[in-house]
């Protein structure tokens, strides 16, 4: 796999299918789009092809097979529907080649916490005092599932507690897909379970299938710090970052309270790139205008 640095992500898949129309408000979150309108994930995929991304992060984070089980699907009309996430993002990838863009993309299959299967917000907590086994049953399902597809590689992120990443790397030791794994942060040194980062990096430094290592879906004002403890702990793996829009929700009102400037954003860009960032983009409130700016920014 030869991928040309510094490689620019997609944003928020959430937010973009919300200013779609979408309705997410659901326990899959994105995922429940996988069975109900998939031609909104596509679109959506194509708003940040469209916008620049040269790498998009399929419907899959929320889309654990015991996730839609608990639901009432069926063991294989879940694993179609993880497979399907991929699909998806091929069929968008083929729909924009149409449109006279030929650069090379790429697919990454996203993986996220089992915090995201709870629906609690335990992907900004970690600690979720279950056992090695039960995160590794539900982890390997999925993996199982998306390692069979045409995804370029997996997209372990949101990861917040170092007993989950332990658990991951030693899954993706059996893999033939690589991947990154990118943490959850609450402040420059720590994941949202208190482990130092350094901690994390340096478990991982030489892990054979892990190709990068990083920080999403976490406060930008966090992550000028968090790149340089990374630099100094990855044993020369990638970094990858894509931060969310620092914006904060509140419960009562509904509402997300702050600005999220994609000027600003592209400027804060520059900074992370400047600090040895190989890989950048978005997560949470992040949206193509964003990304856009971000591809003005590295062309100049």
């Amino acid at each position: 796999m030869n991928i040309k640095y510094p490689l620019l992500l997609d944003g928020g898949l959430s937010n973009e299918l919300e200013r779609q129309g979408c309705d997410l408000n659901h326990k899959l979150w994105s995922a429940k789009m996988l069975d109900t309108n998939p031609e909104e994930i596509v679109q959506a995929h194509l708003s940040y092809l469209r916008a620049g991304s040269r790498c998009i992060t399929t419907a899959s984070y929320q889309g654990a097979v015991r996730g839609f089980t608990d639901l009432g699907y069926g063991e294989v009309e879940a694993h179609q529907l993880i497979a399907r996430s991929v699909e998806l993002a091929e069929e968008a990838i083929k729909r924009f080649r149409r449109e006279g863009n030929n650069q090379e993309l790429f697919i990454a299959a996203s993986v996220g916490p089992y915090g995201a299967y709870l629906a609690d917000g335990s992907e900004y907590r970690g600690n979720y005092g279950v056992s090695d086994e039960e995160l590794e049953s539900f982890h390997r399902e999925r993996i199982d599932i998306l390692e069979k597809t045409r995804a370029h590689f997996f997209a372990c992120e949101t990861m917040p507690d170092f007993q989950e990443i332990k658990v991951l790397a030693d899954i993706l030791k059996r893999t033939k897909k690589s991947a990154w794994i990118t943490f959850s942060c609450k402040d420059e040194k720590h994941l949202n379970d208190g482990t130092l980062i350094a901690e994390c990096v340096a478990y991982l430094s030489d892990h054979p299938n892990v190709f990068a290592l990083g920080v999403n879906c976490t406060a930008p004002q966090y992550i000028s710090g968090l790149i340089k403890e990374l630099k100094a702990h990855t044993g020369g793996k990638k970094i990858v970052i894509y931060p969310n829009s620092g914006e904060v929700y509140h419960a009562d009102t509904k509402t997300w309270l702050g600005l999220s400037d994609p000027d600003a954003f592209a400027k804060m860009t520059q900074e992370w790139l400047s600090l040895g960032v190989d890989i950048i983009g978005g997560c949470c409130r992040i949206g193509p205008e964003h990304i856009a700016k971000m591809r003005e920014s590295l062309s100049n």
